[in-house]
């Protein structure tokens, strides 16, 4: 029997390693042990505005580095990567974001050379996730400003005989306390937080040219897809433009089960 999903599209274009920190543990956490970037041709051409923040990387010997980095304990190795905006239609940033991923499996010295052998390559959503598996969502939401009690939290208005107002909370607190407990619901802002959406099914991961899925009109606020993407089932935090990351599923143990999807509407969204 087939069922009907609402799904979510998000546009995952291609990243670039530009890249590879390693993370030595101290008695005070994690600290640096250094890191190693690509050669400074290659930033300046693709990522000036990256080139311009990254101080003191002319002369930047990379082999040099990698080799530091291999003489030391370390505990953790990560890449830094940045995203490419240009291929991305909807976005109207022009300056790649960029942020450290983490690696995962073997040693700390086949995780450096898998890096060093990447180091400027791009990866793709497909690298870290497939089709049916499990993802946590990491994003900023819609901010709504400052918002009263009955928006902020939904409270119960008043009664319509109340004094003076009716969108507005009861009771405050006791008389005995000197202050307001901040427990007690009040106005303020609304949105624009970073939240964690855990266990979001991947449904499916596709390029436009092989699945057409931008409806009659392009997106509402976003236009066309033209890079791969992927079906969320559900919902995810934010508005069509921003920038929303992705990570393995920390409180999953399923395994991946593909969805068998027959149909997908691509109905005109204007007027919705």
């Amino acid at each position: 029997q087939e069922i009907r999903i609402p799904v979510t599209v998000v546009e995952v274009p291609k990243m670039r390693i530009l890249g590879v920190r390693g993370y030595r543990m101290t008695p005070y956490g994690k600290q640096a042990a250094g890191e190693v970037w690509v050669d400074a041709e290659t930033l300046t051409e693709s990522f000036p505005e990256i080139f311009d923040r990254v101080s003191n990387r002319k002369n930047h010997d990379a082999d040099k580095h990698f080799d530091n980095l291999g003489k030391q304990d370390l505990c953790e190795i990560r890449l830094i990567v940045a995203t490419q905006p240009s291929n991305v239609s909807g976005s109207p940033s022009k300056v790649p974001e960029v942020m450290e991923v983490g690696l995962d499996g073997g040693a700390s010295s086949d995780q450096l050379a898998f890096a060093k052998e990447h180091l400027g390559d791009e990866v793709s959503f497909t690298d870290a996730f497939e089709e049916g598996a499990m993802t946590d969502i990491v994003a900023v939401t819609k901010g709504y400003g400052w918002q009263g009690v009955i928006r902020r939290f939904g409270g119960k208005l008043q009664s319509h005989k109340n004094s003076k107002k009716r969108r507005q909370h009861g009771n405050m607190g006791d008389f005995g306390t000197g202050y307001v407990r901040k427990t007690i619901r009040q106005g303020g802002q609304t949105g624009y937080h970073q939240r964690t959406e855990f266990n979001k099914r991947v449904l499916r991961v596709a390029n436009p040219e092989e699945h057409s899925i931008t409806p009659s009109g392009g997106f509402l606020h976003y236009g066309e897809v033209n890079s791969d993407y992927i079906l969320i089932k559900g919902s995810v935090p934010g508005p069509a433009k921003r920038l929303i990351r992705f990570r393995d599923a920390m409180r999953s143990n399923e395994e991946p089960q593909p969805y068998e999807i027959t149909y997908v509407s691509t109905r005109s969204k204007q007027g919705a």
